[in-house]
Formats: C-alpha cells, sequence, structure tokens
C-alpha cells in the first residue's frame, strides 16, 4: 500500500487528481490510500514523515506548496513531491527541494501518469530501506538507517550519529536495539549500537568506523559483537 496526499486548493482540480489516481490503480494493479488536504499548512502540522508520494499545488491561500515543500524536507528528505502548478515558472523552484518534477494544469492523463511511474519506483526503491522515526525538539524526524553510523546511549537521552548530522532524543537505548538488531545492528558495549556495515575494522578491544570513529569492545559484548559482525559480511 502506498500513501498518497493530494494538497490542493480547488477541490475540483483535487477530484480529478483522485480520480487519476483510481484509474492508475485499476491499471497498474496497485493500491493506494488516498488523502486530502486542503492547504500547504494542513500538510506541515504534525507531520511525521507518513506519506510516500505528496501532489501538492503551489499557490495556495495559507502556506504556498514550495514552502511547505521546504519544511518537509527538513523532517522527511525521502518523500516524494510532485508539484501541481498552473504557471511553468514556479517549476524551476522545485529543484531546490528535491522535486520529482510538475505537472501543469489542466493536468493531462497522459503525463500524470508518466510522472507517477517514476514517483513508484522511488517509492519502492525506498521501502526497501528501514526507517525509524524520532522526537527532537518536539519534531518527529524519519531517519534512514543507512544513514546511521551508531547510536549513543548518554544519560536520559540517546545521540544517533549520522552522516548528516546527529540528533539527540529522549529514551533508553533498548529502545532502538529492539527496532534495529534484526536489520544490520549490534552493541559492541552498553553504551553502543553500530551499524555494522559502518564497520571499517577491528583492532584489539576496538571498532573502528568508516566515518574514522573508534568506539570501545566491552568483553561482556565481544562475542556477541564479532558473530554480528561475521554473519553481516557473509
Amino acid at each position: 500500500m502506498i500513501n498518497v496526499c493530494i494538497v490542493e486548493d480547488e477541490l475540483e482540480q483535487a477530484n480529478l487528481l483522485k480520480s487519476y489516481i483510481d484509474k492508475y490503480s485499476d491499471i497498474k494493479n496497485q493500491q493506494f490510500s488516498i488523502h486530502y488536504l486542503p492547504d500547504g499548512i494542513d500538510l506541515v502540522d504534525d507531520y511525521s514523515g507518513q506519506f510516500d508520494i505528496i501532489l501538492l499545488d503551489i499557490q495556495m491561500k495559507h502556506l504556498d506548496g514550495m514552502a511547505a515543500a521546504e519544511k518537509i524536507r527538513k523532517v522527511d528528505p525521502d518523500v516524494v513531491i510532485i508539484f501541481i502548478t498552473s504557471t511553468v515558472q514556479y517549476a524551476v523552484q522545485g529543484y531546490s527541494v528535491d522535486a520529482l518534477g510538475y505537472v501543469l494544469k489542466p493536468v493531462p492523463y497522459a503525463q500524470f501518469e508518466q510522472l507517477f511511474d517514476k514517483a513508484i519506483v522511488r517509492v519502492q526503491a525506498r521501502q526497501k530501506h528501514v526507517y525509524v522515526k524520532v522526537s527532537v525538539d518536539d519534531k518527529q524526524i524519519k531517519l534512514d538507517c543507512d544513514n546511521i553510523y551508531y547510536i549513543e546511549s548518554q544519560r536520559n537521552n540517546v545521540i544517533i550519529h549520522c552522516k548528516e548530522q546527529d540528533y539527540v532524543t529522549a529514551g533508553p537505548l533498548k529502545r532502538f536495539e529492539e527496532m534495529l538488531l534484526s536489520h544490520g545492528f549490534s552493541k559492541c558495549h552498553n553504551a553502543y549500537l553500530i551499524n555494522l556495515s559502518c564497520v571499517e575494522a577491528v583492532q584489539k578491544e576496538e571498532v573502528i568506523l568508516t566515518s574514522g570513529v573508534i568506539l570501545p569492545i566491552s568483553r561482556a559484548k565481544k562475542k556477541e559483537f564479532m558473530a554480528a559482525l561475521t554473519e553481516d559480511i557473509l
């Protein structure tokens, strides 16, 4: 099931897009869950990465599509965004928010289908990834586990060390351990949960990550960690 959100202030246009998705579903035998929102401000309010594809009108009353996309990208770098616009002058701006493309109103089905094909390919590739949702500064952020080097326990918080930046969130490391042990992560120490694909080398009682970070391997965790690392390599 692919979750699609139509963000469009013109109800007639929104209904047209919904009919296109229904038609596409019948032709391609692909199931969709379709959601409708009338304005960009409704999209960004409490957004937590729940959609796979967003069909986003650019010109709206309270929060235009471009501004909404910029806010969405701060918490969800992977959702597929397709702009619906009445003028080509806004299309170039879409590159700044990594939009898949744009469709000019009135929207022809042939162009919609062509762009939606590309969107589905991107979504299906993304669905092979594992994601975790974390609360950071009262916002829900979705993180691709492939981009995580390791997760560190620090008092009542955990620090998620990613390739782009670090994130601090409340809670025990055990919560992430339960989610990620079956997805290529292992603890080398009670304080560290490591992405095994980011291990560069193991030297004596230390593990060296591809980022250059060196972490200790505790005696209690060494056997279990080395077994997990060997299995991951094989």
